[in-house]
């Protein structure tokens, strides 16, 4: 279970960045997206262990 909301986390939190960087530059986007990564997995898992324990 932690694994799934890691990768749906990963995926939303990418997209997210992608999408705000976007609007400034292509670095600034790609930058966004592995930060936005990282706190999808990291928020992701943490629910997980907030709903099962």
């Amino acid at each position: 279970m932690s694994k799934l909301f890691a990768l749906i986390g990963a995926t939303v939190g990418g997209w997210l960045g992608w999408w705000i960087g976007l609007h400034i530059s292509f670095f600034t986007a790609f930058v966004l997206m592995m930060i936005g990564t990282a706190l999808g997995v990291y928020l992701g898992r943490r629910v997980v262990r907030n709903m099962l324990g």
